[in-house]
Formats: structure tokens, C-alpha cells, sequence
């Protein structure tokens, strides 16, 4: 516990460098120096345990860091209810589909090694797409235009999951089980099935990151976890971010739950949070990943710098600039059928457009993403903000938590 004691020390504007027995990721600052009040941030603990004592979720840890400094970095609750082993700042969770940031930062690093191109057709690199056919009420018909490695981080490629939506072709990935191999079977079994709707003309979530997983392992030759390791984790120190947990560290695996009928925690194993207790046969990376708080701020913090993170350039400052500004049309604006309103996407981010039509505080510009068990990030250009919390609730029944946490943030901003 003194490593979470230390966090509340250090948000109450007493001078720390890190916690003791871990590394922070950022270096700490009084929160008055980075433009905070004090008072105001100490309102996040109270409102995250809140959720915790009210049974909501099983724990939260939520991190702030600003101008490169870290301002506020606290866990509540509990690693495990049963056990009631206490949720520690650094503990391992699944981030799900934060996971797809993380492989599109990968995509774009080919696209600056000369290894990929954003117009290039995927089948350039998988065959079995070339001929893809786009689902239609009279019958699948074929595409006007190749799926491009655009439309795969844009999420405007046509593909869906099979279990978010309801529509005659999610029924068809249903019926197959795309994930029932590994990456290279589940592009085999994707040529096989139609598209939603011609390759650019729709923003739809789906399996757009998966694929581009497998675009990444063929035009570098490396498996995606050696690839993720050697190019992404290592020089940003993620030493706990993978697709698997290794036994020395399942003491620090967080426990996921479900909301059940009656309101209570249930702990869930699902097919989309797994056990991570192995390397996997289908190294997702559309959600694939396990990782920490600290990690994920540091993999943050490099966006946030234009692809820098101390020494290190991992992507240059247009790329990122890319990355972070939407590329959708009007028409696709908002996202997820309006369900993020005044969000439209990047390459590989949701992007805010406009910033009214939110209903928490932020600025245009903002870009973010969040994982299917409870985890959240965004990033601020405007402000050099960096907000993060992480809990493990499958599905996310509280995203109101996530709301919430980030009004605080901004609510406790003085200049």
C-alpha cells in the first residue's frame, strides 16, 4: 500500500519524485505549477470510490498529467472483491480495444519506413481480399473500389465484429467464428464474407485493427507481438504491456466483472476478456492486449510530444498530426450511429469536431479511445492534457464513471 499512499501524497501538492518500488512514467509536478488546483483533483478519489462502495465496479485507478508532468495518479477499490486484495496503481488490466491505437501507431511507422502505403489495396499484402463482394438486399454485388489501409484505420473499410450490431452480415461472422484461429485464418475466413456497405462509404467498427495486424506482421516479416515489442513497448519502457500475462506477474492481474441481473459483480473469464494466462493463438490486435496505467501514459505522452518520448522519435510530428486529425466526411459525422456525438475518426482515434455537442468539458481536437472492459484515455493538444482511468467491467455498465472522472479534470484546470 505505500506505493498508493505515496500517489495521494503526491496529488495533494507535497514534493515527490516516484513512487517508491516503481518507476513513474512522468516526471511530478505540484499541481499548481501545472495549472491545477489541488482542491479540485482531490475530488476524483472521493468520486471513484463512490462507485466502489455503491458495488458498481471493483476498483479504478485514474492518472492526469500535464505539460509532461504528472499531476495525479490514484487506484480505489479492490484487484480482487473476493479476495479483497486492494487495487494498486500499477496493476495489470485488459485494454481491450485501446489495444487499437497501439497497432495503428505500428501501421504508420511502416507507412514512414517506405514499408506501407495509406492508398495502398490490402490485398496488396493479403491476396485473399482482393476480391471481396459488398452485401446488398438483392444479393452481395462487388466493390467499386479496393479496401486501402486508409479505410482499415479509418474504420470506413466495410468489416464489422459480429457481435456490436445486428445486421444480416454480423449474423455471417456469427455463423463462422472469425476468431477461431489466427490472424492469417481469420483474414481467410473475412474473404469469404461480405462487406457492410462499399469500402469508404460508411464508418463502421469492426475487425478494420485485427486485419491491420496481419497487414503489419506480412510487410515486416515479424510476428505482431515481436513487432509491437521491438518497435513499441521496449523504447517506450511498457515492460507490462503484452498479449499475455507471465506467471511472475498474475498477482498483479486484475480481476474482471459483470454486472449481473440483479445489479451484483459477477467475475466474468468471456471470450473477449479472456484469461490471458498464454500467449494467444490470435494475437488481436484490435483488442488483444493487456496493460498498465503507466504504460499506456507513456505510449500517451509519445502522441502527445509528436511521436517523441524522451530520447526517442518513434514517429515524426506529421504523422502523429495525421493520426489526430479526422479524416471522415461530414456525413459520417458522428461516429457509432451518433452514439459519440461531435466525435468523427482519425487513424486510429476517435477525433472531437465539435466540442459543443459533447456532454463533458474538452476542446476540438481532443482524440481518445476506450477498451470494453472500463478502460478510457484522452489526450488534449489544446490544454497538453492527458487523462486515463482504467477499471475492469465487462461490458462497461458505468460509463458515466468515465464521464465523470474527466469533468473533474477540467473542472479542476485554472490556467
Amino acid at each position: 500500500m505505500r506505493l498508493a499512499i505515496r500517489v495521494v501524497l503526491c496529488a495533494l501538492s507535497i514534493s515527490c519524485s516516484s513512487p517508491p518500488g516503481e518507476h513513474s512514467p512522468l516526471p511530478w509536478s505540484d499541481p499548481a505549477q501545472a495549472g491545477f488546483s489541488a482542491e479540485r483533483l482531490e475530488r476524483i478519489q472521493p468520486a471513484m470510490q463512490r462507485y466502489v462502495d455503491e458495488g458498481l465496479t471493483g476498483g479504478v485507478v485514474t492518472m492526469v498529467a500535464r505539460r509532461g508532468f504528472l499531476v495525479h495518479w490514484e487506484a480505489v477499490g479492490f484487484r480482487n472483491i473476493e479476495r479483497q486484495e486492494p487495487l494498486e496503481p500499477d496493476d495489470i488490466v485488459r485494454i481491450c480495444s485501446m489495444t487499437k491505437p497501439i497497432t495503428s501507431v505500428a501501421v504508420m511507422m511502416l507507412v514512414e519506413d517506405g514499408e506501407l502505403s495509406l492508398e495502398d489495396p490490402v490485398s496488396r499484402y493479403l491476396p485473399a481480399l482482393g476480391n471481396l463482394q459488398v452485401y446488398s438486399d438483392d444479393g452481395p454485388v462487388p466493390m467499386t473500389s479496393p479496401v486501402t489501409v486508409e479505410h482499415l484505420l479509418k474504420h470506413t473499410s466495410g468489416f464489422t465484429y459480429g457481435f456490436f450490431s445486428e445486421t444480416p452480415v454480423d449474423s455471417m461472422y456469427r455463423r463462422v467464428d472469425i476468431f477461431s484461429g489466427d490472424l492469417e485464418s481469420l483474414v481467410e475466413e473475412l474473404a469469404g464474407l461480405p462487406l457492410m456497405g462499399q469500402p469508404g462509404s460508411l464508418w463502421h467498427y469492426g475487425v478494420s485493427t485485427d486485419v491491420l495486424g496481419r497487414v503489419i506482421e506480412v510487410a515486416s516479416g515479424l510476428p505482431l507481438d515481436d513487432f509491437l515489442n521491438q518497435r513499441v513497448f521496449t523504447p517506450l519502457g511498457m515492460d507490462d504491456t503484452d498479449f499475455f500475462v507471465p506467471p511472475e506477474k498474475t498477482a498483479r492481474f486484475t480481476t474482471v466483472y459483470a454486472t449481473g441481473a440483479d445489479g451484483s459483480l459477477d467475475e466474468t473469464e468471456s471470450s473477449i476478456c479472456g484469461s490471458f494466462d498464454a500467449r494467444p493463438e490470435l494475437l488481436s490486435g484490435g483488442a488483444g492486449l493487456v496493460s498498465t496505467p503507466p504504460d499506456y501514459l507513456r505510449f500517451a505522452q509519445m502522441l502527445l510530444n509528436g511521436g517523441r518520448f524522451d530520447d526517442r522519435q518513434l514517429l515524426s510530428e506529421e504523422t502523429v498530426d495525421l493520426m489526430r486529425t479526422n479524416g471522415l466526411p461530414e456525413d459520417l459525422i458522428p461516429i457509432a450511429g451518433g452514439e459519440m456525438p461531435g466525435y468523427g475518426f482519425g487513424l486510429g482515434f476517435g477525433v472531437l469536431t465539435d466540442a459543443d455537442a459533447t456532454p463533458v468539458p474538452d476542446n476540438a481536437g481532443v482524440y481518445m479511445w476506450g477498451g470494453y472492459a472500463a478502460t478510457y484515455f484522452w489526450i488534449d493538444p489544446v490544454e497538453e492534457l492527458i487523462g486515463i482511468v482504467m477499471s475492469q467491467l465487462a461490458p462497461n455498465t458505468q460509463p458515466e464513471l468515465q464521464r465523470e472522472f474527466q469533468t473533474l479534470v477540467y473542472e479542476a484546470l485554472e490556467n
